[in-house]
C-alpha cells in the first residue's frame, strides 16, 4: 500500500468525469444531506482534516471481473438517488473507492451537481415537492449561526438571486474553471462591481476584501496543487481477500458492510442474464414478508445458493465465487428460490417467525431436500401426499433448533446433510440424520434430562415457542401467542394474598412456577385477546358453554381431567400439566426412558 499520496480535489472531481475513479457495487448509496455537505465544504476552507481516503488500482484486464458504478452527479430523492452503471473498457487501469464515497460524492454533487429532497407538507407524486438546488458560498459575509465559519448553502436559482449587503451568492462549482486564483479573483470582484451599477446596494469596503479572501480561499482550496486535500493510500494488491478485508475494516462509518456485500458484487459481476444484487436483494424483501414477517438477509441467501447449487466448497471465500460457479448459480436461480420460499411458506404454516425461528440457517437443509426431490410450494402446503413430510420436517427443524445445532459456524453440517439427503427417498431422513450425529456436539438425541431442563423455558422465549409447537397442530392461517393459564396479573404476594393464598411460602411456590412451561399454552392471537386476563375458570364458563367444546379445549392443552382450574389449586394444576407434558414431549422426541431395576441379592 502506498502512503501519503495527495491529489486536489479539483483533480478528483476531472477523474470522477472522467471515470477513472469509479466505485464498486459493494458500497452503499449516496446518504449524506445537505448540512453534512454544507459542513464538508466548510471544513475544507477552515483547513481541517477531512480524513484519509482509500483507492484500490485496478488493473485494466481485471476491469471485467467486478461490477462497477459511477458516481451520483444529481441527486434527487424520487427520481434519482441510484448509481447508474459504470461503461468501462479494458483499455486503461481504473481506481475503485474503497473509502471515501460519500465524502467524493458529496464534492462531486457540491461542485458539478444538484440536490433535490422533498419538501415537507408536500405530496411524493408533485414535481413541486423536489425543488433542485445547488450549492453556494455567501461571498460577503460569514455564517452567522450554526457550525460552520462560512456560509455555505444548497439554494435554488431564484434563491441565488436575492443580494443585500449581507448576502451575495456564489455558485462553487464556478471556481473549477479558472486556471489560477488572479483570474478567480479578478472575475467574481468584476461580478460584484455589476451588481452595484445594476442595483442600489453598497458593499462595504470590508465585505469586498472580505470577498477577495474568501474567494481565493476557495480556490486554494479547491484548485491549488500545494494544498491537495485529497489525502489516500493507494491499495495495489492483487489479492482479492486481502483488498476485501481492508475495506470492511475501513468501512466502520454508518452501516457497516458484511463480506457478503463483497461476495454478492462478484455475483452481480458474474451472472450474465440477471442483475445479481437486485435480484437477491429483491428475494430477502420478498420472503422477509411472508406471514408476520422474518429476519432472513443475504447471506443467508448467498450461503444457500452455494449449498443448494452443490458447490463443493460452501466457505464464503472469494475462490468459491469463480465464473464457474456463478453461471451454476444463476442457471439455477429458478429453482433455488423456489425452493427457498417454499421452505418460508412451510415455517409461516407451522406458525414460525422472525421472533420464533432462532436460527435461519435451519432453512438451508429443509430447501436443499425440496429441491433434490422436487417438491412444490403447492404440494408441500397443502397436498395430503406431503403430510409426512410436512411432519418429519417440523419434528426435525425443532429438534435442530432446541439443540442449537446451527450455532458457531455450521458450515461443516451442509455436506453431511447433502449426503444424506441424497442418498436417502422421497421421505424427509430425519432418522438417518438422528443416527448420524448420535452421540456428537450436533446430535439431535434428546434424553429425560433434556426434557427436564425444557419444561423450566419461560414465557417469550423462542424455545417455549418451539417446545409448545410440539404439542400443538399449528397451521399458519393464524396467529399464535404464547399465553400464561392462569394469567399472569394474579401473580404477585398482593393479588394472592387478596385472593385468599395467605400463606407466605405457598404464595411463593405459585411465583417461582407461574412464568414456565406448564402454564403457558398457545392459542390463536383472538381468542388470546378474548380471554384478557380473566381468572381461568371465569374464561372458561364464558367461552365454552357447551361441555363437549370445553372437554376438546382442555384436551388439546394437556389440560389433566382430574384437576380444579381454581386458582386455589394452581400448584397441584401446575405439576400435574407438567408430567402429562414431560409424557408427550418423551413420545414425541422418542426418548427412551430410564429403567431402575432393583439389583438382585447376592446368596452367601
Amino acid at each position: 500500500m502506498a502512503y501519503g499520496d495527495t491529489i486536489t480535489i479539483k483533480e478528483a472531481i476531472n477523474a470522477i468525469q472522467e471515470q477513472e475513479y469509479v466505485l464498486p457495487s459493494i458500497q452503499r448509496e449516496f446518504v449524506w444531506e445537505t448540512d453534512q455537505i454544507e459542513i464538508l465544504f466548510d471544513s475544507i476552507l477552515r483547513d481541517y482534516p477531512i480524513s484519509t481516503f482509500l483507492f484500490w488500482k485496478i488493473k485494466a484486464e481485471n476491469i471485467g471481473k467486478f461490477k462497477f458504478y459511477r458516481f451520483l452527479k444529481n441527486y434527487h430523492e424520487r427520481d434519482s438517488k441510484h448509481n447508474e452503471p459504470a461503461d468501462l473498457s479494458n483499455s486503461k487501469d481504473r481506481i475503485a473507492i474503497l473509502d471515501g464515497q460519500q465524502r467524493l460524492t458529496s464534492l462531486y454533487v457540491g461542485l458539478t451537481g444538484s440536490y433535490a429532497s422533498k419538501l415537507p407538507r408536500f405530496k411524493k407524486q408533485s414535481d413541486h415537492a423536489y425543488p433542485v438546488k445547488k450549492l453556494y458560498l455567501n461571498l460577503i459575509s460569514n455564517a452567522e449561526e450554526g457550525e460552520k465559519l462560512y456560509d455555505f448553502r444548497f439554494l435554488t436559482e431564484e434563491e441565488s438571486k436575492h443580494i443585500s449587503e449581507k448576502f451575495f451568492w456564489y455558485k462553487v462549482g464556478d471556481i473549477l474553471k479558472f486556471e489560477d486564483v488572479s483570474e478567480a479573483n479578478e472575475e467574481v470582484m468584476d461580478i460584484l462591481e455589476d451588481v452595484l451599477d445594476e442595483r442600489d446596494i453598497v458593499f462595504s469596503k470590508d465585505s469586498k476584501k472580505f470577498a477577495r479572501r474568501t474567494v481565493n480561499k476557495l480556490f486554494n482550496s479547491i484548485c491549488e496543487e500545494k494544498n491537495g486535500n485529497i489525502n489516500y493510500f493507494l491499495e495495489k494488491s492483487e489479492e482479492l481477500d486481502k483488498v476485501l478485508q481492508i475495506f470492511i475494516r475501513v468501512n466502520s462509518g454508518g452501516t457497516k458492510l458484511s463480506y457478503s456485500d463483497l461476495l454478492l458484487s462478484i455475483a452481480t459481476a458474474q451472472w450474465k442474464e440477471k442483475d445479481a444484487r437486485e435480484i437477491i436483494h429483491k428475494f430477502v424483501d420478498s420472503i422477509n414478508g411472508v406471514g408476520n414477517g422474518f429476519n432472513f438477509n443475504k447471506d443467508l441467501v448467498l450461503k444457500s445458493c452455494l449449498v443448494l447449487a452443490d458447490i463443493k466448497d460452501i466457505k464464503f471465500h472469494v475462490d468459491n465465487f469463480d465464473s464457474e460457479n456463478m453461471r451454476k448459480i444463476e442457471d439455477e436461480w429458478g429453482s433455488i428460490s423456489c425452493s427457498i420460499n417454499a421452505t418460508v411458506k412451510l415455517l409461516n404454516h407451522y406458525g414460525f417467525n422472525g421472533k420464533t425461528l432462532t436460527a435461519n440457517n435451519a432453512i438451508i437443509p429443509i430447501a436443499y431436500f425440496l429441491k433434490k426431490k422436487g417438491i412444490t410450494e403447492d404440494n408441500l402446503l397443502y397436498n395430503s401426499s406431503q403430510a409426512e413430510n410436512r411432519k418429519l420436517i417440523k419434528e426435525w427443524l425443532i429438534r435442530a433448533l432446541l439443540k442449537k445445532i446451527f450455532g458457531g459456524t455450521p458450515d461443516s453440517l451442509y455436506p453431511v446433510y447433502r449426503r444424506i439427503i441424497n442418498e436417502s427417498g422421497d421421505l424427509f431422513p430425519l432418522s438417518k440424520l438422528i443416527e448420524h450425529y448420535k452421540g456428537s456436539t450436533k446430535s439431535l438425541d434428546f434424553n429425560e434430562d433434556n426434557i427436564d431442563h425444557l419444561m423450566g423455558t419461560n414465557y417469550g422465549s423462542a424455545f417455549a415457542y418451539m417446545v409448545l409447537s410440539l404439542l400443538y397442530p399449528l397451521k399458519g392461517n393464524y396467529e399464535y401467542h404464547q399465553d400464561h393459564i392462569h394469567p399472569k396479573t394474579f401473580f404477585t404476594h398482593k393479588r394472592l394474598e387478596k385472593l385468599g393464598i395467605t400463606n407466605f411460602e405457598t404464595r411463593e411456590e405459585y411465583i417461582v412456577r407461574f412464568n414456565s412451561l406448564a402454564n403457558l399454552q398457545l392459542i390463536e392471537a383472538i381468542e388470546n385477546k378474548q380471554k384478557s386476563a380473566k381468572q381461568l375458570s371465569e374464561w372458561l364458563n364464558e367461552a365454552y358453554s357447551n361441555d363437549k367444546e370445553l372437554e376438546a379445549f382442555k384436551h388439546l392443552h394437556y389440560f389433566p381431567v382430574d384437576q380444579n382450574l381454581e386458582l386455589s389449586n394452581f400448584v397441584s394444576f401446575f405439576e400435574a400439566r407438567r408430567d402429562l407434558i414431560m409424557e408427550k414431549l418423551i413420545d414425541v422426541l422418542n426418548v427412551k426412558k430410564t429403567v431402575n431395576e432393583t439389583p438382585a441379592l447376592e446368596l452367601a
